[in-house]
């Protein structure tokens, strides 16, 4: 009797049709020309630390990110798998990584806050105090969306959501939401 393999998902592709690695650096960018920059790290809340991600003016590119599946074996970013991603070549005189999380991150809140995407996150790791860290990549219209639905804890509960925008202090906040920001990714 023979067994059929499960099939890897999707890799994920760049905006040349390369497939996604994580021995690259890539800017997150909007799909559409008139939709804002691409993605950086800035303080929103008046305070220094830990930096928020936003997204940056229409004319730059923003700061590019590098992604880390949960799986690091084959070095390809493929749909629906859990990833972290993080600002490698940003520096900041705060203490924090440069990975990213949700912030105040409860599974069972019962007031729905809203959860803002910040850094702090660490890389790989996964278990239930670090569920607030995992991100994934799904195909979505002509690009791609960015979702918080973590399945590196089969027993956890978890919050699943696109993640969108808020515009908060004039800023394009990175954040779980149920409008997802469409993005391609550009290499570095």
């Amino acid at each position: 009797m023979f067994c059929k393999a499960e099939e890897a998902p999707d890799p994920v592709r760049d905006t040349y049709g390369r497939l996604l690695r994580t021995k690259y650096a890539y800017y997150i960018l909007p799909v559409g020309p008139w939709s804002g920059g691409g993605l950086e790290l800035i303080n929103t809340n008046y305070t220094t630390c830990p930096l928020d991600v936003v997204q940056s003016g229409a004319d730059s590119p923003g700061s590019p990110v590098a992604f880390f599946p949960v799986n690091l074996k084959k070095g390809v970013i493929r749909v629906l798998t859990d990833l972290n991603i993080m600002f490698p070549n940003t520096y900041t005189e705060c203490p924090e990584s440069p990975v990213w999380k949700v912030n105040h991150y409860y599974t069972n809140d019962p007031l729905n806050r809203d959860y803002f995407i910040t850094t702090g996150g660490l890389v790989g790791n996964p278990e239930p105090e670090t569920l607030g860290n995992w991100f994934k990549i799904q195909k979505f219209g002509d690009g791609y969306k960015l979702l918080h639905c973590p399945d590196v804890c089969t027993l956890c509960n978890f919050v699943c959501k696109d993640v969108g925008f808020y515009v908060q202090n004039g800023q394009r906040r990175l954040a779980l939401t149920n409008y997802p920001f469409m993005v391609v990714f550009k290499r570095a």
